[in-house]
């Protein structure tokens, strides 16, 4: 008995009802596709505004545990709906994805964004009391929000170059 390869994987994910729906239907493609889009914007919004108050940049007069305590459901609920729509995106066209450098990029980057997200919440954020109010953020808080807002603006652009690179 032989294993299946990834791409036998992906061809058959690509036969399920649900991929089958979201390629052939006129308006399933574009409905999920615009349900990702809104969400991501929402995500990279949020994340962009909380990384900003980090680089000192803007909200310098509201608490760093204020704006994360405001932002963070909106972000965790629009990065779920973002993940479901770009699941069911892929599973369209599933071989292309896995193809698509521009693609591979963007999962990449999202790696490395949410180690930083990782590394910022249990390393430098427990310390936050000391400078969430009227101080500067430390230069680890500033590295942490400079790396993440760089790194989700990439994800957007890759994102955005997934299209123009499938095969």
């Amino acid at each position: 008995m032989t294993l299946p390869s990834i791409i036998d994987l992906l061809k058959w994910l690509e036969t399920t009802p649900l991929a089958a729906f979201v390629s052939q239907s006129p308006w399933g493609f574009p409905a999920m596709l615009t349900l990702h889009l809104v969400a991501v914007a929402v995500v990279a919004g949020m994340i962009a505004v909380v990384d900003l108050r980090l680089l000192g940049l803007a909200s310098t007069n509201t608490a760093v545990t204020d704006l994360c305590r405001e932002a963070l459901p909106w972000t965790w609920g629009a990065f779920l709906v973002s993940a479901l729509t770009g699941v069911v995106l892929f599973a369209a066209q599933p071989v292309k994805y896995f193809e698509n450098h521009a693609f591979r990029m963007k999962l990449l980057l999202m790696v490395l964004a949410g180690i930083n997200m990782l590394a910022f919440h249990f390393i430098i954020y427990r310390r936050v009391a000391a400078w969430d109010r009227n101080t500067a953020v430390p230069l680890a808080g500033k590295l942490a929000g400079g790396i993440s807002l760089l790194a989700w603006i990439a994800v957007v652009a890759y994102g955005r170059w997934t299209a123009y690179f499938m095969l």
